[in-house]
């Protein structure tokens, strides 16, 4: 109140007749959630929610082929560590925004000592730290968003890549023309045969495995933490593709089914591709990895279906270091 009324002496007694400005509460928010968010949206919303909240640390664990950051947010402490990742393709960048608003909730909870949808947060960011990389793909990201012009340095290897146009509403791989979730060492071979061979708007899974420096990135990363258990976001379908080629754990349905049940969300048993994140996590560390496909329709998903898709997948987020830790 006072720094809404500046002119207002914090001795003053208020008289009948005096007006005040009341400010609204959701003004101080951080992250907006109506809107198309960009790369250059992640940088500046992580490094103002780090200064404002003491729980939470930013990263850069690398740099896309132009070079923008590929931010990392560190929420809480503990011990045990679990990973969500967001915008692997481009025209799904709404998936940054859901985990960027659960950043900003999950650490403004933890800074008021409050509870959020029922869930301790102080034991949660005590006893777990929660990785969250919102944005795996920001050069894709921003060729969906805002197009391309002739000063940009990959010009006319992009418009070749889209047959000369400029509608850039389908892209969803990066600005090479490779889709970063095709590209994990996990029955890649096989995946590739079905995919274009040569650089595409989608599906095309790069000359080898972990050739563009984005997964490359989130690869060294992973490699470099002991997670129980990962997220990777994308967005169509309102499924939760949790299975790989059998190799999960025990006990992997038994979290997909209570995700099930916090979201609403179907659970299919491996997806209809290979060489993705949560597969390759799968075969590698024999951990739960899922995949969550959120919003209905086209992508990119609308952001009229914001508030739903957050509402449906808050509860994942928060509970998943528990199921995480039960059934691991």
């Amino acid at each position: 109140m006072q720094a809404a009324n500046p002119s207002l002496e914090r001795e003053e007694v208020l008289k009948p007749g005096d007006v005040l400005v009341i400010p609204n509460p959701r003004s101080e928010e951080i992250v907006r959630t109506n809107e198309e968010y960009t790369p250059e949206d992640v940088v500046r919303d992580a490094e103002a929610l780090r200064d404002k909240y003491p729980c939470l640390k930013t990263h850069i664990i690398g740099r896309s082929v132009m070079g923008k950051p590929i931010c990392a947010l560190q929420l809480g402490s503990g011990e045990k560590e679990v990973f969500y990742s967001g915008a692997w393709h481009a025209n799904e960048w709404i998936t940054a925004t859901v985990l960027m608003k659960f950043v900003e909730d999950t650490a403004r909870a933890y800074a008021r000592k409050e509870y959020l949808r029922g869930y301790d947060v102080m034991d949660l960011l005590h006893r777990f730290t929660i990785w969250i990389v919102p944005m795996v793909n920001p050069d894709g990201v921003e060729l969906s968003l805002l197009g391309i012009d002739p000063s940009h340095p990959h010009y006319q290897e992009v418009l070749a890549i889209n047959n000369g146009s400029h509608n850039f509403v389908g892209w969803t791989a990066n600005v090479r023309g490779v889709d970063l979730n095709h590209q994990w060492p996990a029955l890649w071979e096989e995946e590739a045969k079905t995919s274009p061979k040569a650089p595409a708007p989608r599906h095309y899974g790069g000359p080898y495995p972990l050739s563009e420096p984005e997964a490359r990135a989130v690869y060294e990363f992973t490699k470099s933490r002991d997670f129980l258990g990962v997220l990777a976001y994308h967005s169509q379908g309102q499924v939760i593709f949790w299975g790989f080629q059998h190799l999960e754990p025990p006990g992997s349905e038994e979290i997909v089914r209570r995700m099930q049940v916090v979201s609403t969300y179907t659970p299919v048993h491996t997806a209809d591709s290979f060489a993705g994140y949560k597969d390759w996590f799968i075969q590698q560390y024999r951990r739960p990895g899922y995949t969550v496909e959120v919003g209905v329709g086209v992508n990119p998903v609308p952001l009229e279906q914001f508030d739903l898709i957050y509402n449906q997948n808050q509860a994942i987020l928060l509970e998943a270091p528990l199921l995480f830790e039960c059934y691991g």
